[in-house]
């Protein structure tokens, strides 16, 4: 593939960590303008060249970066616009609420857990009391721009128990152009390896991509905390489905339109060990929350014909999931464990096979190792050169730099309808970000896809403030 070369041009400077960056119309506006959310809880919008808030929810947002040195996955994770934003003013909100801050649900922090095959009862640990051992709680809501321009909470669509702090998703909503619905990716509850292998068990909400049909009338005044979606109300679950399962972590969903209002859908799961990867699919058959509890409660499985199953736990990309050690009669050499032999064997022929993988370590001249995969948009503009019809993603980071000279990557693959595993390039920039590290924490595209941003940020503590920069990836 041709290396396609890029610049960076800077649109918004000094902000806190950016996790959602995409375009709408606002109501009585006549121009699709750059939304741009941060972690923090902040909702900027770019009018007439000019930062302007949206809307600013930093009360509602757990106090972060307190559990583990500045480091952290919670806060403000998706922002959507309805598809009729600019006729009803409707959007959606998920993030982590204020006030809501738990022990976690494994003493010894988030990092503490690793799998040992040769000790069964690491491969089989189970989320025990739940309602005292958690770290924090989600919330998705509906909210409305009011005709004086005021954004206004509408209801709670859900609240969600999460076991860690990490691995909630980000830019985790998003309205899919094919069936009108809000889509949810959920990530697996955190900590690593999947503990309880949350993202393979049906009955729970963490590791899956759900969707929510917000046009059904579900005002519950004050829905339940859950975890398992047998515990929703039955008007709740009437509007769920699930479309995959088996998800680690996850940058979002993205649409790419192919032919007769058919589309490509794109979804990034984030690794573990060893590598990162891409999946893609066209068609698929979502299970309706109501019949997976029907299923559930019966003792007996759903028919999965069309169902996604990206294979994690048992799978980390294209590789049977790994425990890795060093070996030390030789340094330079790692011994790699499968962990999950059993799960990696049911899960084979089920899952899919991810469209790019790329490792942590590579040894190829022209590829990079990896750190965290960090977006997946399609890019279907003609102004850059090589890129059209192309799938760009970002990872945080170049693996082995340094704190102080860590960058970021921008890299893109080709696509076919087939959905076959392909090779991918990494892009040239031009941007010097001098002595400060600059890690590529999202990318996001305008409605058309014709346009990139990427969002940049200075710091890997959310705690270091304002330190955001934005940017349009132009020729």
């Amino acid at each position: 593939m041709i290396k396609a070369k890029v610049r960076l041009r800077p649109i918004a400077s000094r902000i806190n960590l950016p996790t959602v960056l995409k375009t709408a119309i606002l109501p009585g506006d006549s121009v699709e303008r750059l939304f741009i959310a941060t972690q923090a809880g902040e909702i900027f919008f770019i009018g007439n060249g000019a930062v302007r808030t949206f809307l600013d929810i930093r009360s509602r947002i757990l106090k972060l970066g307190t559990s583990s040195s500045g480091y952290d996955e919670r806060g403000l994770l998706g922002v959507a616009f309805h598809p009729q934003f600019y006729y009803n003013g409707l959007f959606y909100l998920h993030y982590s609420e204020a006030g809501t801050q738990g022990p976690g649900a494994l003493p010894g922090g988030f990092e503490s857990f690793k799998p040992n095959p040769c000790d069964p009862g690491t491969l089989n640990l189970k989320w025990v009391n739940r309602e005292a051992q958690y770290d924090h709680i989600d919330t998705v809501e509906e909210w409305m721009l009011q005709s004086n321009g005021q954004p206004q909470r509408r209801r709670t669509l859900l609240r969600i128990r999460r076991p860690f702090l990490n691995h909630n998703g980000v830019n985790s909503l998003n309205f899919s152009p094919e069936t009108g619905k809000l889509v949810l990716t959920t990530g697996d509850g955190g900590s690593g390896y999947d503990p309880f292998n949350l993202s393979q068990d049906d009955m729970e909400i963490a590791g899956k991509i759900i969707e929510m049909d917000v046009g059904k009338p579900t005002f519950i005044e004050h829905p339940p905390v859950v975890t398992r979606f047998t515990e929703l109300p039955a008007p709740i679950q009437e509007t769920l489905a699930v479309m995959a399962k088996g998800v680690r972590n996850i940058p979002g969903i993205s649409f790419q339109r192919m032919y007769n209002n058919q589309y490509i859908k794109y979804a990034g799961n984030v690794g573990q060990d060893l590598v990162e990867s891409i999946f893609s699919f066209i068609s698929y058959k979502p299970i309706p929350v109501t019949r997976l509890v029907q299923h559930f409660l019966m003792k007996s499985e759903p028919d999965r014909e069309g169902f996604i199953n990206f294979g994690w736990r048992g799978w980390e990309g294209a590789l049977p999931t790994s425990v890795i050690t060093g070996c030390p009669a030789n340094p330079a050499l790692d011994e790699k464990t499968v962990a999950y032999y059993d799960e990696a064997l049911l899960t084979s022929a089920r899952r899919l096979q991810p469209l790019v993988s790329y490792f942590h370590k590579d040894p190829r001249p022209d590829k990079f190792g990896a750190t965290a995969l960090t977006g997946v948009q399609p890019y279907m503009g003609n102004e850059i050169p090589g890129l059209t019809g192309s799938v760009v993603f970002t990872d945080l980071a170049r693996a082995g730099q340094s704190q102080t000279g860590a960058r970021g990557v921008l890299a893109y693959t080709r696509v076919s309808a087939d959905c076959k595993l392909h090779d991918f390039s990494v892009m040239e920039t031009d941007y010097h970000f001098g002595s400060r590290s600059a890690y590529y924490v999202s990318l996001g595209s305008n409605m058309d896809q014709t346009k990139l941003y990427l969002g940049v940020y200075g710091s890997m503590n959310v705690t270091d403030w304002n330190q955001g920069t934005v940017f349009e990836i132009v020729p």
